[in-house]
């Protein structure tokens, strides 16, 4: 059995970290899932992490790792097998804010934000050919879009050039995307936040 091409490596954003872990679980199931769920994740989980990556598997195991802290000796520890895990092996990091997690352990892996994966809403836009005139043809077919509608495009593009596009987004377009959830929870006009994003993208083509 092959992991599902929706669920790759990534780290989660998510208030109940616990909660989110057992949804990951249930979208899982058919798959061995290890999870690792404490308070504060310390050097002693992470060589327990370690070990449990490298028993060899014959298909995917995802090891979820949740907290709401993480110490940075146990984060340090992980960056070598987040840069080159095992085998079949995909992990999932939860924690309830990204600035529990150091940069170089957010550098390794894509950012979601608390979202189902087979929920995501799919968009018919290729990111890495995007072209100013596209740009405005997404636009103007979301023009009256809500807040929560917007919030679910703002996810909606991340996942499609994180995991559909595979694309390696620079230090900018990460800034733009949380950028764009602040802006959003501050009732910033949708079309500004929409633009603001796929621009990036349309320059970084240029």
């Amino acid at each position: 059995m092959q992991a599902p091409d929706a669920i790759k490596g990534h780290i989660l954003i998510a208030n109940d970290v616990e909660e989110a872990a057992e949804k990951l679980e249930n979208e899982l199931q058919g798959f061995r899932v290890v999870k690792f769920i404490e308070e504060n994740f310390k050097i002693e989980h992470a060589k327990l992490v370690t070990a449990e990556a490298y028993i060899s598997e014959a298909q995917t195991k995802y090891i979820i790792i949740a907290a709401s802290e993480f110490t940075d000796v146990a984060q340090n520890s992980l960056l070598k097998l987040l840069e080159e895990p095992p085998t079949n092996i995909e992990f999932i990091i939860i924690s309830p804010t990204k600035s529990n997690l150091l940069p170089t352990v957010r550098s390794r892996l894509p950012i979601l934000k608390n979202q189902l994966h087979h929920s995501v809403m799919e968009l018919d836009i290729t990111l890495a050919r995007l072209d100013y005139k596209e740009v405005f043809a997404f636009l103007k077919q979301h023009a009256r879009v809500s807040k929560t509608e917007a919030k679910a495009l703002v996810e909606a593009l991340f996942y499609r050039s994180t995991v559909v596009e595979k694309l390696i987004l620079s230090p900018s377009q990460l800034d733009n995307f949380d950028k764009a959830y602040r802006l959003l929870d501050l009732n910033s006009r949708p079309q500004s936040v929409l633009a603001m994003l796929l621009m990036s993208f349309a320059q970084e083509r240029q």
